[in-house]
């Protein structure tokens, strides 16, 4: 569940909230403001993208109710947002009916240097320690957390056992080997490999990183350079060949044309594995982006979503407290979030080793692959900075232009964008 443009649109302005007073739903409505209500003396507003795994809406009220038992003087109104999550929240947060709780997909430092979100670390207290590095590391503006991470979200490549075995095609190990196994998986009726709808979006930073090349690091935009350029100019033979699926009914975050037979080869995440697997028994596995012929490194994708507190809400210690009760304490209804609706991996390693749909299987492969080769976008990898990549990128793969010069023109559109987050 994790990344920021086209997945937000898988997750299915308000659609509703339920409020919570000692563990009672009173109200249901659209408005989002909140107040006291059933002698509560306080109502937090805790918001969440419209999450397309069945339950899961059912499951955050059910957590919601269980606060307000254990913290009676604090309403909680549950507020369910479809469409562009994103978009909504970001336009709210500039406005005095913003949330006091909610989610982001991928973490944005801007937030915090904005003054936008507040620090958490009084939030984690001993537990801090258990929280894998990547997580903490991922949610850290200059030494102190802005959130809590709920869940990982691992994604990589799944691929058909069967169908690689009947045409006699090893699992690829780099990508010229995954570019000759989808070139040789394509038929008239079918294409070889699907990564997104437009054969761009997800496949240039995946691209881009195995490659040996960086996203942003230390401030600086690195898709200009001359593994970028490489990186890019092999996508483009991707497209040369014909072998990727495009325009399919969903996109890549959805498992449907990889389960139906479709394609032989998606990239996909974690989440819909149970899915893949009711599909296909076990006729399936899972690898990196394969690296570089000849060098750079395997990639693996690990987003995910954080819990961040509103620097401007009214209630900011109790939006705290809700925040650590339900997302550093409650370990048993952190085990119920990522695995009981879909497949994640709690940023809790004590709590994901004893989760146990992940210790066994391809499940257990996809946790090992990203602990050897996961990556997370870079905190400042927002639409305006992934934006010009994707586009230079779809420009390349089209002949539209030299992959250097369209290459160089994005990152210095992205370095403008990145220069003013830091600023």
């Amino acid at each position: 569940m994790s990344a920021r443009r086209t997945e937000l649109s898988r997750r299915g302005f308000l659609a509703g909230s339920l409020l919570f007073v000692a563990g009672a739903a009173t109200a249901c409505t659209s408005d989002p403001t909140g107040g006291g209500a059933g002698g509560a003396g306080t109502t937090l507003n805790v918001w969440y993208h419209a999450y397309g795994e069945a339950g899961t809406q059912q499951a955050v009220i059910r957590y919601a109710e269980s606060f307000t038992k254990a913290h009676p003087d604090i309403a909680v109104k549950v507020t369910w947002v479809p469409g562009d999550y994103a978009g909504k929240l970001n336009a709210s947060l500039l406005t005095d009916g913003a949330p006091d709780v909610f989610e982001v997909g991928d973490f944005s430092e801007g937030l915090a240097r904005r003054g936008q979100i507040a620090p958490l670390d009084d939030v984690y207290g001993p537990a801090k320690a258990s929280f894998n590095k990547t997580a903490l590391d991922y949610v850290t503006v200059d030494g102190k957390p802005y959130g809590v991470k709920m869940i990982d979200d691992v994604i990589m490549l799944h691929y058909r056992k069967s169908v690689l075995e009947k045409a006699g095609i090893a699992p690829p190990a780099d990508f010229d080997a995954l570019r000759a196994a989808a070139r040789a998986l394509t038929t008239k009726k079918a294409k070889g490999l699907f990564v997104s709808n437009d054969g761009v979006g997800e496949a240039a930073p995946a691209m881009v990183l195995s490659h040996g090349g960086e996203l942003v690091s230390g401030g600086e935009v690195g898709y200009g350079s001359p593994k970028a350029v490489e990186a890019i100019t092999a996508l483009k033979g991707l497209h040369d060949d014909r072998s990727l699926l495009l325009g399919f009914t969903t996109d890549w975050w959805d498992p449907s044309a990889f389960a139906q037979g479709v394609v032989p080869m998606q990239w996909c995440g974690l989440w819909a594995m149970p899915a893949i697997k009711t599909a296909l028994g076990d006729d399936f596995g899972v690898l990196p982006w394969p690296a570089a012929t000849g060098g750079g490194t395997p990639y693996v994708r690990v987003g995910g979503w954080v819990s961040c507190v509103n620097a401007k809400g009214r209630e900011i210690e109790a939006a705290k407290s809700f925040v650590r009760w339900l997302w550093v304490e409650q370990t048993d209804l952190q085990k119920d979030f990522a695995s009981a609706y879909g497949l994640h991996v709690p940023p809790r390693t004590d709590v994901a080793a004893t989760t146990g749909k992940l210790a066994e299987g391809t499940a257990k492969e996809a946790v090992a692959l990203a602990a050897r080769y996961g990556r997370s976008n870079p905190s400042t990898w927002d639409a305006s900075v992934s934006g010009p990549l994707v586009t230079a990128a779809a420009k390349a793969v089209r002949g539209q232009g030299d992959p250097a010069r369209l290459l160089a023109d994005a990152a210095r559109q992205a370095q403008t964008a990145v220069d003013e987050q830091l600023s």
